[in-house]
């Protein structure tokens, strides 16, 4: 059996940066780092509103890094352009509201469907692997295969706030479970991301199917005490155990 991937989201680093308009510190370096450090994959959402990461940052991390980049863009014509001109080697096309803090759910997939699936589609023919995230809703796996995307990164921030207050949360994990059944019944490669900890990542890393982990904040902020490397390969050893 394969290995599960870690994907490294250094969003938050480009969030420090820019809270001080500095040009430390650096995404680029982080990224690299994360490489070294034996992530899978570099994971970096370019947003509307260019809140963290920016064009620059991409065309750095693109032309430096040696594993994948997956590059998470909102469903719009712009970022379906930024995308197809610096050719990312994963896309994950995510939620995205002016006003949110951080992205609160999964994709609306019946909201100009017909515009989603062009995206898809355009995507796929520059041979980039297309996931879309999305809560654990077999309808919504479901519309996933029909729009043609080749993987399903599950939302988890639920699942992740009952754990983090120490709630039960076995009725959104049986949810999951089903979920990443029924995906991977129908072809899909499913995927988990979002308020991912330590302790809910050994918890989810158990449920056999999952192929990749893509993990941020929580990791950019254990890092300021660990180290960015120490708390990457920690989460290599959970979710590999």
């Amino acid at each position: 059996m394969s290995k599960i991937r870690l994907g490294v989201n250094i969003d938050h680093v480009a969030t420090v940066r820019n809270a001080r308009g500095e040009i430390y510190p650096s995404p680029l370096r982080a990224s690299i780092l994360a490489q070294n450090s034996g992530a899978d994959s570099v994971t970096i959402h370019l947003r509307e509103d260019r809140r963290h990461i920016n064009e620059l940052d991409l065309q750095q991390i693109k032309s430096k890094l040696k594993i994948p980049l997956n590059l998470e863009i909102a469903a719009t014509s712009e970022m379906l352009n930024i995308a197809m001109k610096n050719k990312p080697d994963f896309v994950c096309i995510v939620p995205e509201k002016r006003q949110e803090i951080t992205t609160e759910g999964g994709l609306n997939l019946r909201y100009k469907r017909n515009f989603l699936k062009k995206i898809i589609n355009k995507l796929k023919k520059k041979n980039l692997r297309v996931s879309l995230f999305i809560e654990p809703s077999l309808k919504d796996i479901k519309d996933s295969k029909y729009l043609n995307a080749d993987c399903i990164e599950i939302h988890t921030g639920r699942i992740c706030n009952l754990i983090n207050k120490n709630k039960n949360y076995n009725y959104e994990l049986k949810r999951i479970k089903k979920a990443v059944y029924l995906g991977n019944k129908l072809g899909l490669e499913v995927h988990a991301g979002h308020g991912l900890t330590y302790k809910s990542a050994n918890i989810l890393s158990r449920i056999s199917g999952i192929k990749e982990f893509n993990i941020g904040h929580f990791l950019i902020g254990e890092s300021i005490f660990v180290g960015l490397s120490k708390a990457i390969k920690k989460f290599r050893k959970i979710i590999r155990k």
